[in-house]
């Protein structure tokens, strides 16, 4: 692996916006995230960038972008291949992390689809999850877009700023966000009952 990242670092710029670009799609659209996760070719994007071989900003656009039309290709082939996509070999032996993930999108809807972006397992699978459970599109777009846009500015940035020492920060921070993703799903959830007993008691009385 490091001898991938070494050489991602060393190639022309148009080739580095390229392999990012792909490694991004890739992730969601084809499921490689088992493999490479996102966040490591994002934040080599930024750290490509702070070596003041490719404009931070372009690198940005194309990551953000990349993710988004890769999600919305996992969500286009979760729709039409449906279940026999979680009966292949590949996602068989992810059975209890996809029951997670199916869980999570029946009961967060378009927002497992915003916070699943900040986790890897899930950034892999859940637009394939959600064009299975036939989320309409526009609301799977729209979760889709903001959590592409946070997420792959947030991460080629991380790796600007890191410069060299991409490899712990790929690895630490997502890591942290995880974590963070969870205490968000967990202070969302009591919100959601304690408005919801709130309205049970209000049309009680």
């Amino acid at each position: 692996m490091s001898g991938f990242i070494d050489g991602i670092l060393g190639v022309s710029p148009l080739l580095a916006y390229t392999l990012v670009a792909l490694l991004v799609f890739a992730e969601d659209a084809l499921f490689i995230g088992f493999v490479i996760p996102g966040e490591t070719a994002a934040v080599l994007g930024g750290v490509v960038a702070s070596r003041g071989q490719v404009q931070l900003g372009l690198m940005m656009g194309l990551v953000v972008l990349a993710a988004v039309i890769g999600d919305t290709f996992g969500y286009e082939v979760g729709k039409h291949a449906g279940p026999k996509l979680l009966d292949s070999r590949g996602l068989k032996r992810h059975r209890r992390k996809l029951d997670k993930a199916q869980d999570f999108l029946r009961r967060r809807g378009g927002s497992a689809v915003f916070l699943g972006r900040f986790i890897a397992f899930f950034r892999a699978v859940m637009p394939a999850l959600a064009g299975i459970s036939r989320m309409h599109y526009p609301r799977f777009l729209a979760f889709n877009a903001a959590g592409g846009l946070a997420w792959g500015v947030g991460f080629v940035l991380l790796g600007y700023l890191a410069g060299n020492s991409y490899e712990a920060v790929a690895k630490t921070v997502g890591r942290d966000i995880t974590a963070v993703v969870v205490v968000v799903a967990l202070v969302g959830a009591v919100v959601w009952r304690v408005r919801a007993a709130r309205r049970n008691r209000d049309t009680a009385s």
